[in-house]
């Protein structure tokens, strides 16, 4: 299972949380995060959507956005994503583990993974140990410390 998953971002989590949002029918925190990596909601809306109609995460039709795709953390109770869930044979560790994919493909297709993959070589960091730390962390300065204290 995904053992460092995040919060929500409507609970504080960092970016990674994007993977446990609602589509963006209301302003939330949602839409804070994703200035912040600099997203259109239509972009997010689109990176999830497309990635549900590849995987598991596309079915859930009863849950209360369609798919589950949309659903919460699994440590966060929901009968609608459980039964959905139970119904096609998922078990928790996929469905995290499938939500972490989405975190990271999120993050990728972020303007912010770039910059701040970037911005970590200009320190002196391998691409792969900056890209590594930040799927890992969510979070640009979180990734910077892990991978000072691994030189």
């Amino acid at each position: 299972m995904w053992e460092n998953s995040p919060s929500h971002i409507c609970r504080g989590g960092d970016l990674r949380g994007l993977a446990f949002c609602c589509p963006p029918v209301k302003y939330c925190p949602l839409h804070k995060a994703l200035e912040s990596i600099d997203m259109p909601v239509e972009e997010f809306s689109k990176i999830k959507q497309d990635f549900g109609s590849r995987t598991r995460l596309g079915l859930g039709k009863n849950t209360c956005f369609g798919s589950l795709i949309w659903c919460c953390k699994i440590t966060k109770p929901c009968p609608f994503r459980d039964s959905a869930m139970l119904a096609i044979d998922m078990g928790e560790d996929e469905y995290m583990e499938l939500k972490k994919e989405l975190a990271e493909e999120i993050i990728r297709k972020s303007k912010l993974f770039e910059e701040g993959v970037k911005a970590l070589e200009e320190q002196g960091i391998s691409r792969e140990d900056a890209e590594k730390a930040i799927l890992e962390t969510g979070d640009l300065k979180k990734a910077y410390e892990i991978v000072k204290k691994q030189i």
